[in-house]
């Protein structure tokens, strides 16, 4: 084809028509002969390389040593061409000799710093700090199999601060089948899990709470537990028929949380449903008495209050009577 080219100029430097018809008659004969011969043609030379540049000699010699040149396409079409080229980065610097190689990033941490729920997973703790919604939950229990995954020997540590199903106001954010998946999962752990209530713990917050290894469920002085009974989502535009359906429901998994905290509490089935009519409220003390927490976690505060006297051991020193029950 380059020898074709050549002769071209020569052919349109003469002015005279028979010399312009013999040039075409040439140069089409020249460019058929040159079509198809193509393929026996030499190589079109490469262009030199500038030895100062050293990223195109790396290139060079890496297209050198290749085994199959760079413009041979794979036979199968089934995987995309060109891509054994991502398989050998060498010549591609990593981030970390980028940084070794600046004096001035010298103390600069080697990669982004992990987010802080991974931290906390880092040292085998389980966070639940929102009401139980789906995401909350898919989160959790896949935390609680890494967890045994990684050993299922060492204490997993759950901190809860939940209002459950519910938000604080009481509206339903979630179905009470989030909290027995969770409840569920636990159940199934190898390992002891250490439950600690940090501020609130409502309704199903409060039986996982109380589903904590025996000995091992703590409370902070000052978190409170709650328990009340399911609530029946909004039904506004719903036929009679799905209404009762869905209170049958509620009333079951009623049943069944007031079997749950009665097992864990170690109280009767007719307590804990008494005490659930209205929404049953405890404080450290309360819950360690009713059976939800074993320990108040605070250093010296257990002992502080087993000495302060009872509600009515102070009316009976500041002469308050109490009124006989009728």
């Amino acid at each position: 084809m380059a020898a074709c080219l050549r002769v071209l100029p020569a052919a349109f430097s003469t002015p005279s028509s028979a010399a312009n018809s013999s040039s075409l008659r040439r140069r089409s004969l020249n460019i058929g002969c040159s079509a198809t011969g193509s393929k026996n043609s030499a190589r079109i030379p490469m262009p030199p390389i500038n030895p100062n540049d050293p990223f195109l000699a790396k290139l060079a010699a890496a297209a050198a040593n290749s085994p199959e040149p760079l413009d041979t396409r794979p036979s199968s079409s089934d995987s995309p061409p060109y891509l054994d080229l991502f398989d050998s980065p060498k010549l591609m610097a990593t981030p970390a000799q980028v940084e070794r190689s600046v004096s001035y990033n010298e103390h600069r941490p080697r990669k982004p710093p992990p987010d802080l729920p991974s931290l906390l997973l880092h040292g085998r703790i389980v966070y639940i700090g929102m009401p139980l919604v789906p995401a909350v939950t898919e989160l959790v229990v896949a935390e609680l199999m890494y967890l045994q995954w990684v050993d299922p020997e060492e204490p997993i540590y759950m901190y809860i601060n939940s209002t459950g199903t519910t938000r604080d106001d009481g509206e339903t954010v979630g179905m009470e089948t989030e909290g027995f998946a969770i409840y569920d999962s636990m159940m199934q752990m190898k390992n002891e899990i250490h439950t600690v209530a940090v501020g609130a713990a409502i309704g199903q917050a409060c039986l996982l709470l109380a589903a904590g290894t025996k000995g091992r469920r703590f409370m902070m002085p000052h978190a409170k537990a709650m328990i009340q009974q399911p609530k029946v989502p909004s039904s506004g535009l719903m036929p009679a028929s799905d209404v009762l359906i869905r209170a049958k429901e509620a009333i079951s998994n009623r049943d069944t949380l007031v079997e749950l905290l009665a097992k864990h509490t170690e109280n009767s089935v007719e307590t804990v449903a008494n005490v659930m009519r209205r929404p049953f409220y405890m404080d450290a003390k309360r819950a360690k008495e009713f059976g939800v927490i074993d320990k108040i976690l605070w250093r010296g505060q257990e002992k502080i209050m087993s000495d302060i006297l009872p509600p009515e051991e102070w009316d009976k020193l500041a002469g308050i009577k109490i009124p006989d029950p009728f």
